[in-house]
């Protein structure tokens, strides 16, 4: 196959174009050189959350790789087949695991059997998907479209220590074609929210509690303080969850050094609210995660509350792999309808 060139620079610039990158380059078979490697950051290159995607990918394919170093700003990836099995990886430092698996998930579904993959590093990080996250919002949407896997919090482990660990069960995936169908608007209702908080002082937690009840408006008996084991942390996240027709969707905050606790919650809490005035049936995070599965597929249809910069470079790194026709229309500021159509080979 001809290698495909990507500048990781273009867009958001992110690491996404990297993972999405790893993915369907084990998927397709088709080798990849990428350049200017997280340029625009303020440390640009692969870092270790980035370098252990690489190694996953690597490994699961047993890919020809050149450049896979810190701070590389290239990197060349030529998969072979893609192998089942158990695998076990270490970012070596709070880097997510979330994001990790998301990279090889795609990858071990399209094995001929069934995957364990045990991963060990942050499970709750800025900038990234918490465990709950996956679990609550992202593996129901994908088990929508044919796609299964256990996953089970071993650990929690939060920036900057880690500390963590996550063990996925990923089952083939037999049928692709089923199409994701998601544009009715409904009313998410009253909110839950929950606080997880370990080696910090219990006002912390108390004191996110009280903003969430005020910002929320729901009494405090909506709101869980979970406190976690000795050994974790320090560490603290903010979650807000709504539930409505068998379907859940969460937002996140996360506490930070010399940042108060009010604010964490305030944080939370007017993402989840400016979601929830939409009524849209996909949030603005899944609409990212979910365009990679929908490409594999049949394509979907959905509307959600918000396209980012995330999501539109994620979908040109996706269409550099495989032929599709999509959109992204504004229905209003805060409802948008994505579409994205299989181009039939």
């Amino acid at each position: 196959m001809a290698l495909i060139e990507i500048d990781g620079s273009f867009g958001e610039g992110g690491g996404q174009i990297l993972r999405t990158a790893l993915s369907l380059s084990a998927i397709t078979g088709a080798p990849f050189h990428i350049f200017n490697l997280r340029k625009g950051r303020a440390k640009p290159g692969l870092k270790r959350q980035h370098l252990a995607c690489v190694k996953a990918a690597g490994e699961i394919t047993s890919a020809f790789c050149q450049g896979a170093e810190l701070g590389s700003l290239e990197l060349h990836f030529e998969p072979k087949a893609i192998r089942f099995g158990s695998y076990s990886f270490a970012i070596g430092t709070a880097g997510s695991t979330t994001l990790l698996l998301q990279t090889i998930l795609p990858i071990l579904a399209m094995a001929a059997e069934p995957s364990q993959v045990i991963l060990h590093g942050g499970t709750h990080n800025p900038m990234a998907p918490p465990v709950d996250y996956l679990l609550e919002v992202f593996r129901p949407a994908v088990a929508g479209l044919g796609i299964n896997f256990d996953l089970e919090l071993i650990q929690h482990g939060f920036y900057p220590k880690g500390g963590g660990s996550i063990r996925a069960r990923v089952q083939p995936w037999p049928e692709r074609d089923l199409a994701f169908e998601q544009t009715r608007l409904g009313d998410w209702g009253e909110p839950l929210a929950s606080v997880l908080l370990a080696n910090l002082p219990a006002s912390v937690a108390e004191r996110e509690q009280k903003e969430l009840a005020r910002a929320l408006r729901i009494p405090l008996d909506r709101i869980e303080i979970q406190v976690l084991p000795g050994e974790v942390g320090p560490g603290n996240a903010v979650m807000v969850r709504f539930q409505a027709e068998g379907r859940t969707v969460l937002f996140t905050a996360f506490g930070e050094k010399h940042k108060r606790a009010e604010i964490v919650a305030k944080e939370a809490a007017r993402e989840a609210k400016l979601f929830a005035r939409s009524r849209a049936p996909v949030d603005h995070h899944l609409a990212d995660q979910i365009l990679l599965y929908l490409a594999l597929g049949r394509g979907g249809r959905f509307l959600t509350d918000a396209v980012t910069e995330h999501a539109r470079t994620n979908l040109e790194v996706i269409r550099q792999f495989l032929p599709l026709n999509s959109s992204f229309s504004s229905l209003r500021p805060d409802l948008w309808e994505v579409r994205l159509e299989v181009e039939k080979s």
